[in-house]
């Protein structure tokens, strides 16, 4: 695996347990909800500009989006 695969794979994996923290959740709860209504998709999609911000936008970023989605945390 290249380095900038590596390098997405390990933000994904700090996203989803920054978003199960922030919400409550155990990390396979976050991955499931992220999963399930959209959010991996769109972190994958908005990468670029996603892992620019600190996490704290990308969580808010994040909840507004599977909210809209069907989501039932916000």
């Amino acid at each position: 695996m290249d380095t900038k695969m590596q390098d997405k794979v390990a933000y994904f994996i700090a996203v989803i347990s920054e978003f199960a923290s922030f919400h409550s959740l155990s990390n396979s709860q976050a991955y499931r909800y992220l999963e399930r209504f959209g959010g991996l998709d769109f972190v994958n999609r908005f990468y670029n500009v996603e892992h620019t911000l600190p996490f704290e936008d990308v969580i808010e970023d994040l909840t507004a989006y599977c909210h809209r989605k069907g989501g039932a945390l916000v």
